[in-house]
């Protein structure tokens, strides 16, 4: 059986990321099911994050690496929105992540927003807090190999939707 592409969208709350899922989604060209970190997230309770925020998290993140697995394994294509960050219960998380998907057929994409709109995003949205993508972005993961960028503060959702099927599908 072929396996299903993963699409990995990378970057920092605000940044888009959600908006291009959906605008993925809408397409009729290509099926995608999504696993994203705030679904996942979800699954704690807001306990057990308060006590050790990255040590749950941390573990239902690579939990979300091995469902986004399982369904490429079963020749489903899947996008990941997340963020690829390092903290110590992750470590290396960039390495732990591709190890996971290696036998899978997986492209980052690079999800770029400037920090200062992300901010203005942040309190738009009234759930995140103003420097919430500020403090993301300094724990990002260095070095990723990204199979394409997009911009969403120059790009609609669904000009980076097309930019994302035409780099990575055609």
């Amino acid at each position: 059986m072929r396996k299903g592409r993963i699409i990995f969208l990378n970057g920092v709350t605000s940044s888009g990321k959600t908006s291009i899922v959906e605008a993925l989604q809408e397409r009729e060209d290509t099926f995608f099911y999504v696993v994203a970190n705030d679904l996942f997230q979800e699954m704690i309770g807001e306990k057990y994050l308060r006590d050790n925020y990255w040590k749950y998290l941390g573990e239902v993140i690579v939990l979300m690496y091995h469902t986004a697995k399982l369904f490429s394994d079963l020749g489903k294509n899947v996008i990941i929105d997340g963020i690829l960050v390092e903290q110590p219960e992750l470590q290396p998380h960039y390495e732990q992540m591709k190890n996971i998907l290696k036998d899978n057929p997986l492209e980052v994409v690079e999800v770029y927003c400037p920090l200062e709109i992300c901010r203005k995003r942040n309190l738009e949205r009234g759930n995140r807090h103003k420097l919430q993508s500020q403090e993301q972005y300094e724990i990002m993961a260095e070095n990723i190999e990204y199979s394409c960028r997009v911009e969403t503060h120059i790009q609609t959702s669904e000009e980076c939707a097309e930019i994302i099927m035409q780099t990575l599908f055609t």
